[in-house]
């Protein structure tokens, strides 16, 4: 086996629990050396530190699989921590059917991510030293989670810096293009061919969840108080309006929501299970309020529900000037900042979009918004709403600041998996 020496003053990443060796913190490497395959990794006086691929193509140069220097990487290796990585779910996760079942460096398996969606695994492989394996990967799936199908969504292009092609197709069993699956006692379509992604986003489970408190409460704000009133001979407390006429809509007390960034309509649907009077849903991609629509019909709250085609970021400014407003703001954007180099002009449209998106709150509403740019850090992510704050002349109260759900666990020292960034303002006006 290959002995990969690293550099005597480099950062001790490996030793805090860090997944991967890069090219710059190489002194030598002996022996001879075959991409893909197990190399072992030890300090510059050649002390054993871990196992793991190798790919002298990637400046990732070394994805560690082991820390035992006698632990094989074989067919019983992947089977091993595939069964850990299902049992790590079925504690954690309220609906295991439906959820991330392997995510990557946090399972212990480097460049490996699999979805389930009840009976269908969906696997991306972002390594060479995972592709490698792939068939001790799907047999060992098959063993673990008796799966009718498992299709390979690798349309990444994060492959080509390992020297991989991009595709997809089935890799095991039979693969239907849509399956329904379940989240937060919600019903969704999931597209596992043409989705974003491997078809869903599993992440924001729980910060979907925790909205609930904010859809109810807002009767009065919208001049409906409850009052004694005479119906069939009999006095009933029942909501009336400034008008005095009785409320019909039984969602009286719920929130106006405006849901930007909508994709399949999780939050909408979140919102509208937790009481919500109306929802706008937003999406600059038809295709994606498509699937809005028909997972919001599935779970029967197409009535109280208004879809909007538009550019989010047009769309906010233009109604600023109108003089719109909600009671609830949610912003969940794709990624601003893909690379190092992006951050400034991420900080500019996440500025933008939350500065807009305050201004639409009513005072005392609630503003939810969210970053999942790894390169935008939760320090500058809270120091540009706050600046956003300024501008917009309100002031913020910090309710809820969470991460990704419990199926994307994070490896402490490994500072790459703490993505995504989630919080829920209050806002009120600065005079």
């Amino acid at each position: 086996m290959a002995r990969v020496l690293l550099n005597q003053h480099r950062k001790k990443r490996l030793e805090a629990g860090h997944p991967w060796v890069f090219q710059s913190e190489v002194l030598e490497i002996q022996g001879e050396v075959v991409p893909g395959e197990i190399v072992e990794v030890t300090n510059h006086k050649g002390h054993f530190l871990a196992k793991g691929y190798i790919n002298p193509a990637s400046q990732m140069i070394v994805r560690i699989l082991s820390y035992d220097p006698n632990e094989a990487i074989d067919y019983a290796f992947f089977l091993r921590k595939i069964r850990q990585a299902a049992q790590f779910r079925d504690r954690f996760v309220d609906n295991p059917r439906a959820c991330r079942v392997i995510y990557g460096e946090a399972d212990f398996l480097p460049g490996l991510i699999v979805d389930r969606y009840e009976d269908t695994l969906v696997v991306q492989v972002l390594s060479l030293g995972m592709e490698k394996r792939i068939d001790w990967i799907s047999d060992a799936l098959v063993e673990v989670f008796a799966p009718t199908g498992i299709y390979l969504r690798n349309d990444v292009p994060v492959r080509k810096l390992e020297g991989l092609a991009e595709g997809k197709g089935v890799l095991y069993g039979e693969c239907p293009r849509e399956v329904l699956i379940e989240e937060n006692g919600l019903k969704y379509y999931v597209d596992i061919v043409e989705g974003q992604k491997t078809g869903f986003f599993y992440d924001q489970r729980e910060n979907r969840a925790s909205i609930a408190p904010l859809m109810k409460g807002w009767g009065e704000k919208h001049g409906i108080t409850l009052q004694q009133v005479e119906t069939d001979g009999e006095q009933k407390l029942m909501p009336v309006d400034k008008r005095g006429k009785v409320v019909k809509n039984p969602f009286w007390d719920g929130a106006e929501v405006l849901e930007c960034f909508t994709h399949t309509g999780s939050f909408t649907l979140n919102a509208c299970k937790h009481g919500a009077k109306k929802v706008t849903a937003l999406d600059i991609s038809e295709h994606a309020i498509e699937t809005a629509k028909r997972n919001i019909t599935l779970n029967g709250f197409l009535h109280r529900v208004e879809f909007v085609v538009a550019n989010a970021f047009d769309y906010l400014r233009e109604n600023v000037e109108a003089g719109k407003s909600w009671d609830v703001v949610i912003l969940d954007p794709p990624a601003f900042a893909k690379s190092r180099g992006a951050v400034k002009g991420a900080c500019r449209g996440y500025k933008d979009i939350n500065l807009n998106g305050m201004k639409l709150v009513r005072p005392g509403g609630f503003l939810v918004t969210a970053s999942c740019s790894y390169h935008m850090s939760p320090e500058l992510f809270l120091e540009t709403i706050q600046e956003a704050a300024v501008d917009a002349k309100k002031i913020l109260r910090l309710i809820e600041w969470r991460g990704a759900g419990k199926d994307h666990p994070q490896i402490s020292g490994a500072d790459e998996a703490h993505y995504l960034k989630f919080a829920i303002f209050e806002v009120r006006d600065r005079k």
